[in-house]
């Protein structure tokens, strides 16, 4: 097991038998949903790439809203970011986040 970019708190990135887990990803605060929604994919992303992975492996997703009224706009901006690759498995709720002004968090697991 390797745990990558962590802190008191958390791991940003953990690796366990060719599996990464990722916390979960937010954008800024001043985004509208959609911002905030290709800013959580890339950052997924960028975390995937960093340890040998990437979009193509992602397994299982956990998409929360602040409001299930943005479903449409995640949406639009999910499948415009899987667009040429099968999307995962998938949940999405609505949830009260950490912050406020967050309108999305999505956490990811996938084969490394």
């Amino acid at each position: 097991m390797q745990k990558i970019n962590s802190n008191q708190r958390m791991s940003q990135i953990v690796t366990h038998n060719q599996t990464v887990y990722l916390s979960g990803q937010v954008g800024a605060i001043d985004e509208d949903v959609a911002a905030q929604t290709l800013t959580c994919l890339n950052k997924v992303q960028s975390l995937l790439e960093e340890v040998g992975s990437d979009k193509s492996k992602i397994l299982t997703a956990t998409v929360w809203l602040k409001s299930m009224s943005d479903f449409a706009a995640m949406n639009d901006i999910w499948d415009k970011w899987f667009e040429g690759a099968q999307p995962p498995a998938r949940a999405c709720g609505e949830s009260v986040l950490a912050h406020p002004d967050l309108l999305v968090e999505i956490t990811v697991i996938a084969a490394q």
